[in-house]
């Protein structure tokens, strides 16, 4: 057919917006363009839809209104966390005189080897400037997430915030962030001249697609990123009490006029931020037909892959009895010599991507290699994310295009070998 269809398949790198929340873009840009901080009638339109959308935003995470500050995304969220984490160690006391030895002068992050960069290079660019130190837990292979004790072994006088995402973007595993946060509570009970330790989950890739908590993780602070659940390309964080409790501190990084109660300066996007709130509100009233949608999907497409591809599949999230989020789908197809971008080149409609969306295309992902997938394996890796509005039909449009891919790449790998016969 001159248009091919297309199987949109990376639903993990981003999602397309939900029409509701385009009405709710459009209708705030047309009728609440007025500045949110001015007082007179357009000015108070559009702070009114500002407050609303933080209420739907506090409802999807189980928090309260003043706990939400709006961002540009998820980088920003996280930057601003970490950053925070640096600035209440010193604060805390002078440090220099507590008889620690040097570099526990610094403040020392935890985080795991399986961090998506915006957390991962914040990291490495502290360790590396001489602002904190960082100790990356690698994830055990056995379970393809972080181990609970591993994570308290790290833990030393000078740890002042735990990072840990809630699920990997590329294998969808889910962290065991619930457990990890409560042991550490009940060690933060116990140290009584030393810093608390912050806790901070990036929940990207989990909201929207399992039910998202901030109670039922103990999370003192949460990253919110609007576009991987059919929302806009603004975001949010989650921080405990924030302003009524000095326990959970926020440190602006942006100084201006004013907004988002000083925390996050800037004319605020109203419609951005209308578009984000309608977004949490469908998540709230529907995350539990969500996540059976996409689970049902997501199963469908790996009885059919095992089916079509036999031995020759490898299904890389697919690790003990790991958890996953229920729309990912990490495989390496074994029956061609080549990379996964190369098979998806070879596809007519699938669209999907071999792993985060801002990493080079030819190199084996780092994650998978952390958990001891063979680099041949993790070379020829794809991840299928399913979407909300994915079907039976697309996925057995995509399982054929997928075959139809090998078969070409097979087809003229044989011509080449032939040729060299010759």
């Amino acid at each position: 057919d001159g248009m091919a269809k297309s199987i949109y398949l990376d639903n993990n790198a981003t999602t397309p917006l939900e029409s509701d929340v385009l009405n709710a873009i459009t209708s705030a840009l047309s009728k609440a363009w007025g500045n949110p901080s001015s007082s007179h009638t357009q000015g108070i339109e559009a702070k009114a839809i500002i407050e609303e959308s933080r209420q739907h935003v506090a409802a999807m995470l189980g928090a309260k209104a003043s706990d939400i500050i709006f961002n540009s995304g998820g980088t920003e969220g996280n930057n601003m966390i970490l950053h925070t984490a640096v600035k209440y160690f010193h604060s805390g006391q002078d440090w220099s005189h507590n008889g620690f030895p040097d570099k526990e002068h610094l403040p020392h992050f935890i985080t795991s080897n399986l961090e998506h960069d915006a957390v991962k290079l914040v990291l490495e660019h502290f360790a590396e400037e001489g602002i904190a130190s960082v100790t990356f837990v690698p994830a055990s292979p056995k379970t393809g997430h972080v181990m609970v004790d591993d994570v308290i072994a790290a833990i030393r006088p000078s740890t002042c915030m735990i990072s840990i995402m809630l699920a990997n973007n590329e294998t969808g595993i889910i962290q065991p962030v619930k457990e990890m946060f409560e042991r550490v509570k009940q060690i933060n009970t116990s140290r009584k001249t030393i810093p608390k330790i912050l806790l901070h989950t990036d929940a990207a890739q989990a909201i929207g697609k399992i039910l998202v908590s901030v109670q039922d993780l103990g999370a003192d602070y949460l990253t919110i990123v609007g576009h991987k659940f059919y929302g806009p390309r603004i975001g949010a964080i989650y921080v405990k009490d924030l302003g009524s409790s000095k326990e959970v501190p926020l440190y602006p990084m942006f100084y201006g006029g004013g907004q988002e109660r000083n925390y996050r300066p800037g004319t605020e996007n109203t419609a951005m931020i209308a578009g984000l709130g309608q977004a949490s509100k469908l998540v709230t009233e529907n995350i539990d037909k969500y996540n059976r949608h996409m689970e049902k999907v997501r199963d469908y497409l790996e009885e059919r892959l095992k089916a079509e591809f036999g031995e020759e599949i490898c299904f890389n999230g697919r690790i003990g009895k790991s958890c996953r989020i229920p729309n990912t789908c990490n495989m390496s197809l074994l029956s061609v010599d080549c990379s996964g971008s190369e098979v998806l080149s070879h596809c007519t409609h699938v669209q999907a991507s071999v792993g985060a969306a801002c990493h080079a295309q030819n190199r084996p992902s780092p994650i998978l290699l952390a958990l001891d997938i063979e680099e041949d394996v993790a070379r020829r890796a794809i991840r299928l994310s399913v979407g909300r509005e994915t079907t039976q039909e697309d996925i057995d449009c995509a399982v054929n295009d997928l075959k139809q891919a090998v078969e070409k790449i097979q087809s003229k790998n044989t011509c080449i070998s032939a040729q060299r016969v010759e």
